[in-house]
């Protein structure tokens, strides 16, 4: 990755690195939104965009993806007030190399066979846009503020900073 600490992806980095788990969002067959929680396993975004997953080939994930890759990954840290949702394409890449650069403890306690298991597939997405949300500002004055928007009728401002990013 860049040295250049300001690129949307040291940006989006800063925000989930420290979140463990995503909401992976994909179409169900009946066109429903499905959710799970994923742990992302990259050590920072790549320039190519993309975050890594372990996933069981035998299981809904796998299947939804082959069928319908477009896909969402939420990140939530309300401790720190910061939001990132990412849409994008997912895909599975079948590289020994990248597996085991990303293998983890954490991985062996759901693919117990390890990085060898024939059911562990990896899950790349593909960010192709992104939202983020972080406010800055500390918990009084964000109450201060939507105190003041109660009693005024408008809308509070100054709540941090919104962005988006297209990647793809």
């Amino acid at each position: 990755m860049s040295d250049n600490k300001d690129t949307p992806h040291a940006t989006l980095w800063k925000l989930i690195k420290d979140i463990r788990f995503g909401m992976f969002t994909h179409r169900h067959d009946n066109g429903q939104l499905h959710a799970h929680p994923l742990t992302t396993q990259n050590k920072d975004i790549d320039e190519q965009s993309q975050l890594y997953f372990f996933i069981p080939k035998d299981g809904e994930i796998y299947a939804r993806v082959q069928r319908d890759n477009q896909v969402n990954v939420n990140y939530a840290d309300p401790g720190d007030d910061s939001y990132v949702s990412l849409s994008g394409k997912a895909g599975f890449i079948e590289d020994m190399a990248k597996k085991e650069a990303l293998w983890s403890p954490m991985a062996k306690a759901w693919f117990p066979a390890g990085v060898t298991d024939p059911n562990l597939a990896l899950m790349a997405v593909h960010i192709d846009h992104a939202e983020y949300w972080d406010v800055k500002e500390n918990k009084m004055l964000q109450l201060f503020k939507m105190a003041t928007a109660a009693i005024t009728g408008k809308p509070p401002t100054g709540m941090g900073e919104h962005k988006e990013l297209s990647l793809g």
